[in-house]
């Protein structure tokens, strides 16, 4: 299989590398409780972008787009950009049962978002080589989260100190600072046409 793989593939599997490893990174914050570490979760979802604006363009450039290549993206992506910033999210304080329901849905919206785009990838490039538009926002623009959570972590706002505090609804918690998760999947499935720069 690895004979089948272009150099965007390999770009590709550095994206999912970096969203592995920012998970890794939260998970050592939430054993060592050193800050540190959501900072490097933080730096690897931003390597992670490095790489899938490479892979595409390599392709590009290249002229070897495949099949196999599309859908190493999509699971890259998700781990990412889908995944990753749920679980940096967890673990800098998210962790009530409606935090969880959120950050659950946040992946599901990414997940679907980007099985809409491959099933729908041929229409909106209108017969071209290239997509006009995408539908509903791109789950790179998770990023945004990712850099609240940093600042966030910058300020000391994690854990009990959250900004925006909580809310208890029926014996569990809410943290309201979720719900820009929970805006974020929504407009990654929504119908919203944004150009494809």
């Amino acid at each position: 299989m690895i004979r089948e793989f272009h150099l965007a593939d390999w770009f590709t599997l550095g994206n999912a590398v970096c969203g592995i490893g920012a998970i890794f990174s939260t998970m050592t914050y939430l054993q060592t409780g050193e800050i540190r570490h959501v900072y490097f979760a933080s730096a690897l979802v931003f390597a992670a972008l490095i790489f899938d604006i490479l892979d595409g363009r390599i392709a590009r450039w290249r002229q070897m787009a495949s099949v196999m290549g599309r859908e190493l993206d999509s699971l890259a992506d998700v781990i990412s950009f889908g995944v990753a910033p749920a679980i940096i999210a967890y673990g800098c304080g998210m962790q009530g049962l409606y935090d969880r329901i959120v950050l659950a849905y946040f992946v599901a919206c990414g997940v679907s978002r980007l099985a809409r785009y491959n099933v729908t990838t041929e229409t909106l490039s209108e017969g071209g080589d290239k997509v006009k538009y995408f539908e509903g926002t791109p789950i790179p623009t998770s990023l945004l989260l990712v850099l609240l959570m940093t600042v966030a972590a910058l300020f000391g706002a994690v854990h009990q100190h959250l900004w925006f505090g909580q809310v208890m609804l029926a014996g569990f918690k809410l943290h309201p600072l979720v719900l820009t998760f929970a805006l974020s999947g929504s407009l990654m499935i929504s119908r919203i046409r944004i150009p494809k720069i």
